[in-house]
């Protein structure tokens, strides 16, 4: 699968897994209601899924025009702290504003979401990788298109 159907199915199931993870724990560390929890991750996620598809097709631009095109793990490492570092920046406002919390508790919390989506990002793109092969961005001898 390539092309714009591989990053849509990509955004999307990344997000649906992350609003059922994200939700429930919302609820148990600032003891918000499901709805009010459901509805912040429901809108991290539409953030999220929207940097998701520009910062994927940045990133495969860029992977296109390298000598070396394989996904190693620096590459896949550079791939998600640069989507997870960039919903840091965008999140923080949203975060801070839904609940009521400072900028910094804001921060905090974004880091702790961090360091989750960082490790989650990282295995679901592997797993997505796997099941759906490479973009043809990672291939070895694949045309870079202008």
């Amino acid at each position: 699968m390539q092309g714009p159907s591989r990053k849509i199915l990509q955004a999307v199931l990344y997000e649906s897994i992350a609003i059922t993870v994200l939700s429930p724990s919302i609820v148990l560390i600032y003891g918000n209601g499901l709805a009010h929890a459901g509805a912040l991750s429901v809108m991290l996620s539409a953030s999220a899924l929207l940097w998701n598809v520009l910062y994927n097709s940045m990133f495969e631009w860029w992977e296109a025009r390298q000598p070396q095109r394989a996904r190693t793990l620096g590459r896949r490492l550079l791939h998600s702290l640069g989507f997870e570092g960039g919903l840091v920046v965008l999140l923080v406002p949203l975060v801070a504003g839904w609940l009521g919390i400072s900028w910094w508790a804001a921060l905090v919390t974004d880091m702790g979401l961090f360091v989750f989506f960082f490790f989650y990002s990282l295995a679901f793109q592997w797993g997505f990788d796997r099941v759906f092969d490479l973009p043809e961005s990672a291939k070895e001898g694949a045309s870079v298109n202008p």
